[in-house]
């Protein structure tokens, strides 16, 4: 019977699991998953409550006291929202100033006066993905949606053929490049590079943007040929505003933590000595914390000063930004603590071992698994952060750059086909006014596309690097 034990991870080599162990471990991970899609998708129960039953359930199951299976809920718990808490709270600020500053408004306004006819898709896109950086997949949703309506009606567009490329663009940042939380939970995981993992990420976020933004909405908006929805747009932040920022200030801001970890990797490849000096240097700035507290404390005279903010909004201004984010902290939280209850309990260990006998490639695996966990419970977070944990171990002796595109798989594979079981697939529904069928036959086939087209990318990239 498979003890849980903390202790366990410790261990160089921990011992081999018997066949009767890979059969109880088998049925408490399938036991504790489908009580986990069942809390959230049945009873509507939230994500956080659903992943901490799930793993008591698990420890339950695989026959560890529940007192070690709590033990390593809290620990795993601890050190996620360590690792990456203070990281999405200052994403979640840096959001709140773009757009509460007419930053946001400012780059779209920009892009879109030198966009017209044919380029319009693809100015979307590329607005979509630069506002993406920075902020959580549903904040990007709720700041674009103006623009695509008013794109769409002035310009007497097929919503389809603006919304699309918007979206697509806010999902592959969401799931492929860090700072999102998806991609950093799993980078802690699997102890990857972030600087090598941004590197590859962008490499294959942008072919996959392009081929399911401005390449499938010509498919999406024959499928679904609908108006923009008659309704009242939301006041956008400018409205509001005397002034904003420049452009070429919003962006370098948004840009700022981007080229201080991306500085950071080249100098990891090019010098590759961890007692030179200006690697020790670089490794500080470019660390994830360091990089955005830096496009934080830039944006305040960057962002905040032009748009007119005194020093008496910015702490009003940084409590809104930080209140939506707790439920996100929660799960990603209750979601490292069920990735450790499955690295303590000895299911990682024992997907290790299963697998060496399997004729498919741990980076397939990964995405398969990420796949699984995200047609069941809808949550693109929680298929991430699962499915890091339970692959965590195939990266034990894979190489930098492979760990890297280890990342990126569970990232595509966790925007596998949205439906009805995830939030985001009834946001778009409501506010482009689309029906269920029509939802799922241009959000969803979207969604995979991404999925597909990235974890095709990723398996191409394991070949030649």
């Amino acid at each position: 019977m498979t003890r849980l034990s903390v202790e366990m991870l410790a261990a160089d080599a921990p011992e081999p699991i018997t066949s009767a162990g890979h059969a109880q471990l088998g049925i408490a991970v399938l036991a504790s998953i489908a009580v986990i899609v069942l809390l959230i998708t049945k009873f509507r129960l939230h994500a956080f409550l659903a992943l901490t039953l799930g793993t008591l359930v698990l420890g339950a199951v695989a026959g560890a006291p529940l007192d070690k299976a709590i033990t390593s809920f809290t620990t795993g718990l601890g050190t996620t929202v360590a690792g990456v808490g203070v990281l999405i709270a200052l994403g979640a600020i840096l959001g709140k100033m773009l757009a509460d500053s007419g930053g946001a408004d400012q780059i779209v306004d920009t892009i879109l006066a030198k966009a017209g006819g044919r380029s319009m898709p693809w100015a979307m896109v590329l607005i979509a993905s630069v506002i993406g950086l920075p902020l959580f997949f549903e904040v990007g949703v709720v700041l674009l949606i103006p623009v695509v309506l008013m794109v769409a009606k002035r310009g007497n567009y097929s919503l389809m053929r603006i919304g699309i490329p918007a979206l697509a663009g806010l999902s592959v940042m969401h799931g492929l490049v860090p700072p999102h939380p998806g991609p950093l939970v799993a980078i802690d995981a699997v102890k990857a590079n972030l600087g090598v993992t941004l590197a590859l990420g962008v490499l294959v976020a942008i072919p996959t943007v392009i081929v399911a933004g401005p390449l499938f909405s010509k498919v999406a908006a024959r499928w679904v040929d609908v108006p923009a929805p008659d309704r009242m747009i939301p006041q956008r932040a400018s409205e509001d505003l005397e002034k904003r920022p420049g452009f070429g200030a919003t962006l370098a801001t948004i840009l700022l933590p981007v080229v201080l970890m991306l500085s950071k990797a080249l100098v990891d490849i090019v010098i590759d000595d961890p007692d030179h000096s200006v690697q020790r240097v670089f490794d500080v700035v470019g660390s994830p914390l360091i990089a955005l507290l830096a496009s934080v404390l830039v944006g305040i005279f960057t962002l905040l000063r032009p748009a007119g903010f005194g020093k008496e909004r910015l702490t009003p201004l940084i409590e809104k930004g930080l209140a939506p984010i707790a439920g996100i902290l929660l799960i990603v939280g209750a979601g490292g603590g069920f990735k450790q209850t499955l690295i303590d309990s000895g299911v990682g260990q024992m997907i290790l071992e299963i697998s060496e006998d399997w004729f498919i490639p741990a980076l397939l695996l990964a995405w398969l698994i990420a796949v699984a966990i995200r047609l069941a419970t809808g949550s693109a977070t929680v298929a991430t952060v699962s499915a890091a944990g339970l692959v965590a171990p195939l990266a034990a002796n894979m190489s930098t750059t492979h760990t890297a595109l280890l990342v990126l798989a569970i990232g595509a594979g966790s925007l596998f086909f949205s439906h009805v079981n995830d939030a985001g697939f009834w946001l778009v529904k409501e506010y482009f006014g689309l029906d269920v069928g029509q939802t799922i036959k241009t959000w969803s086939i979207m969604e995979t596309i991404i999925s597909v087209v990235a974890g095709g990318l990723v398996l191409l990239l394991s070949l030649v690097i």
